[in-house]
């Protein structure tokens, strides 16, 4: 929002928002805009996917089973006679809120993590950091399958899987960007005024560091929904029954040379998903890099 403030002659100036120059440097890059339409348009089809999907993604049609693309079913049919692509438009919900919720949970966390770490230093940052250390020394694929088989399946459990593992790069990024604002003048003006450590990391030091942590996290939401599929797929995430996109690749594989479009529609739509977050999140780093300012 905008600010209006009053110099010592009494001249008001008013400090405009920089959304709006984000915006349009945002725009300026045709890939992505391109890219935030498809998500746009997947987030719609997550939304109004009981409207939009013809059939009941869980009905089972024996007689209609192994179908190919045809005017009744867009994408053909399953072993089981679902019809996928009311399937891989349930799948869309379930992907996107997983990749969400797992990006914010990891975000939330280590950006806490990361802000004690660098405003503190000393004894808690050590602490801190080595266990980041210790998580980043496992595994990513690893560490997601043990969790996640640890806690069972289901969307939160799996959602909650994914989020642990990218806690430590949210904690490393807010950390060195939180070492090179906090002994900044306006940090130790605020500290002179009486404000507390709270007050000081959120009101002045956590708002100079969202730009790198909101790029990561759009980057992030692409590789939090492969995470999700590939666990799926190997059986430690969602059941086949559920219309997920990794499961229902997993489930087709057995008829990939006979019926290659059980497995092809979940693969484009995970490929078309990925690629668009990659492409926006790549024009929302270039919109926020205050070097690439006109």
């Amino acid at each position: 929002m905008d600010e209006t403030r009053t110099t010592r002659t009494g001249a008001v100036y008013r400090k405009k928002s920089q959304g709006p120059e984000i915006w349009r440097r945002f725009r300026r890059n045709k890939r992505a805009v391109v890219g935030l339409c498809i998500i746009l348009l997947m987030i719609f089809c997550a939304v109004f996917a009981d409207l939009i999907s013809p059939y009941d993604p869980t009905l089972q049609d024996i007689p209609s089973m192994l179908q190919g693309p045809s005017a009744a079913h867009l994408m053909g049919t399953d072993q089981y006679g679902r019809d996928i692509f009311s399937r891989v438009i349930h799948g869309t919900r379930i992907s996107l809120f997983v990749g969400i919720s797992a990006t914010a949970f990891a975000l939330l966390a280590g950006g806490a993590l990361g802000a004690a770490a660098g405003f503190y230093g000393g004894t808690v940052e050590s602490v801190i950091m080595r266990c980041m250390d210790v998580l980043l020394a496992i595994p990513s694929i690893l560490l997601n399958i043990t969790v996640a088989s640890a806690l069972g399946g289901g969307v939160l459990n799996m959602m909650i899987a994914v989020g642990i593992s990218n806690v430590p790069a949210y904690c490393r990024i807010m950390r060195s960007a939180i070492l090179s604002v906090r002994d900044q003048e306006f940090t130790e003006a605020s500290r002179a005024c009486g404000a507390g450590d709270l007050y000081i990391i959120l009101r002045h030091i956590v708002p100079n560091c969202l730009s790198p942590m909101i790029v990561q996290a759009t980057l992030k939401v692409g590789g939090a929904i492969l995470v999700c599929s590939t666990l799926s797929f190997v059986g430690a995430g969602i059941s086949g029954s559920t219309p997920e996109w990794g499961s229902m690749i997993a489930s087709g594989r057995e008829y990939l040379r006979s019926n290659a479009h059980l497995t092809t529609f979940p693969g484009i739509a995970i490929m078309l998903t990925v690629f668009s977050l990659n492409l926006m999140g790549d024009g929302l780093r270039d919109a926020l890099d205050p070097k690439l300012k006109n």
